[in-house]
């Protein structure tokens, strides 16, 4: 009888830390769930934050913003607060429009102001063409080109499309994105005047296997640019020789 009371009250508690457990469990999972929504202070980028600009100066000319969001969907190491010390950091490299901004982007020593803002997964590249290879001075930064290629540079040579679509970042030493000067203002000297013989650098923007097919084209070939019109479509298939050159 005893045997049997014991086996029931040890079934009792085994069933007792059962339950206490389930509902420690429980608990945890909503306070944890009530944590991951609790608003939490962080910063964006608002407009495109220049590499030098301090934390402090980057609050006060609103280029980075705080804004309050769900703890959950905060990533780790988000800049949740500019006070006195970490305003003095400057920011590292440039910081985009639309991104988190983490404290691992500021320091003490900047990497360095850029030259010309080189879309992500592309590299610039730049050719030398003279006025007429480069439509005159209608081509500027923003514009999208075809790049020609007449190869070999010795006759008898033969013209094809080498690059259909190509963007332009930057023409002699105006860019697209301007680097700031020591004012705080864009630069956008371009130079001197140039001859209609004298080179200019057009550079362009280019995923690293096009920017490989441009490079190889400097070398063998005698490179044109056209400008673009809207929705053109070039033939790259097309080859024109000097026994094409008046074929219908």
């Amino acid at each position: 009888m005893n045997r049997r009371l014991m086996a029931v009250l040890a079934a009792v508690v085994v069933g007792l830390i059962g339950v206490v457990a389930v509902m420690i469990y429980a608990s945890s999972a909503d306070a944890r769930a009530v944590a991951g929504q609790r608003p939490q202070t962080v910063f964006i980028a608002a407009k495109q934050v220049p590499s030098g600009t301090s934390a402090a100066d980057a609050v006060a000319q609103g280029l980075i913003v705080s804004t309050q969001a769900a703890a959950k969907g905060v990533p780790v190491g988000a800049l949740s607060t500019v006070d006195e010390s970490t305003g003095k950091l400057l920011a590292l490299t440039d910081i985009a429009p639309g991104e988190f901004v983490f404290a691992s982007r500021f320091g003490t020593t900047p990497l360095g102001q850029k030259a010309i803002q080189v879309p992500g997964g592309q590299v610039a590249i730049s050719v030398a063409l003279a006025d007429p290879a480069r439509v005159g001075s209608f081509v500027t930064p923003g514009s999208r080109i075809v790049i020609f290629d007449s190869y070999p540079k010795d006759a008898p040579a033969q013209t094809r499309v080498l690059l259909d679509d190509v963007l332009v970042i930057a023409m002699g030493a105006t860019s697209l994105t301007p680097a700031a000067s020591a004012d705080g203002q864009a630069s956008t000297a371009a130079g001197g005047a140039q001859s209609a013989t004298e080179a200019v650098l057009v550079t362009v923007a280019l995923p690293p296997d096009s920017a490989a097919r441009l490079v190889h084209g400097t070398q063998t070939g005698l490179l044109y640019a056209g400008l673009r019109g809207t929705d053109t479509k070039a033939n790259l298939s097309q080859i024109v020789s000097g026994s094409t050159l008046f074929a219908k």
